[in-house]
């Protein structure tokens, strides 16, 4: 399914969490939201989820104005950063719950509901652990069973907001991995919020990166990284040397350098931005 954001806009208060966001997300795409706290990544989420909505501005799912759907209307899978499972309930009943409360001639029959779980069960590889409750799972198996319980609807679209947050490192790695994996079985259109840019170079197809509630790019992995859109971007993703220069008509003056300004000529304070894989030490101290 594809989602599209148009001119869409989201204040709390004197805060301006959205800014004028426009967006469109592919068919079966991996799509990281990357920025800092703050940026509006959550917030632009929770409005594609109906859980928020915006002030000005759409949202079309499938090319329809979902602007004002229900979140069950939706039909989107959501998984929190912290689980949300319900304590009282073994992994099978989590992961059943949203097709049990469905109603009418939406409800299915006992035994697809328990067909369905057992096939979740197995994608997200908890065979074996389904009468556990979320208090004898480790980090990594509550959050399987999260996205479980989120792919049960069979959702049009599944939206991620920090799922691995509240993970150690290495369960973090291995998780990212494995989403990657279910994603490229199933092909549903994902959405998910970082502010770890190596989560976000590693696993997205595309990036869109957030400040201040405006896109400051949108592009693949290498495209951010390698051909930044702004100062922000180029300090957000990746190690960067900030470098004081001045720039004299045709000339740069950096770190001690006279170097030919192959940009706008002009005078004045300028800020050189470089990777540290494309510094070289030359001979003789020169660079």
């Amino acid at each position: 399914m594809t989602i599209r954001i148009e001119n869409l806009s989201k204040r709390f208060g004197n805060f301006t969490a959205l800014d004028g966001i426009d967006l469109d997300v592919r068919q079966g795409e991996l799509l990281a939201l990357l920025g800092p706290s703050g940026s509006g990544k959550t917030t632009l989420l929770r409005v594609i989820a109906g859980l928020e909505h915006a002030d000005s501005g759409r949202v079309l799912l499938a090319g329809e104005d979902a602007s004002h759907s229900s979140v069950q209307a939706r039909r989107v899978g959501f998984v929190f950063q912290h689980y949300a499972l319900f304590r009282h309930m073994n992994v099978r009943e989590n992961i059943a719950f949203g097709l049990r409360v469905r109603r009418g001639d939406a409800r299915w029959p006992d035994a697809r509901i328990r067909e369905r779980v057992s096939e979740l069960l197995s994608l997200v590889q908890l065979d074996g652990l389904e009468s556990r409750f979320p208090s004898q799972l480790s980090g990594g198996q509550r959050q399987r069973v999260a996205l479980a319980r989120a792919l049960a609807i069979e959702p049009r679209v599944l939206l991620l907001d920090e799922p691995f947050g509240a993970l150690d490192a290495q369960v973090r790695r291995d998780l990212r991995r494995w989403l990657r994996e279910i994603h490229d079985r199933t092909g549903l259109t994902t959405v998910f919020v970082t502010h770890d840019q190596e989560e976000a170079l590693e696993l997205a197809d595309r990036v869109a990166i957030l400040n201040r509630g405006r896109i400051e790019q949108l592009g693949s992995p290498a495209e951010t990284y390698d051909r930044p859109a702004s100062p922000f971007v180029y300090s957000f993703v990746g190690a960067v040397n900030r470098l004081p220069g001045e720039r004299r008509g045709d000339r740069l003056h950096v770190a001690g350098l006279d170097l030919a300004n192959e940009g706008p000529v002009g005078q004045g304070p300028i800020e050189i931005f470089v990777r540290p894989e494309h510094l070289q030490v030359g001979a003789g101290g020169q660079g």
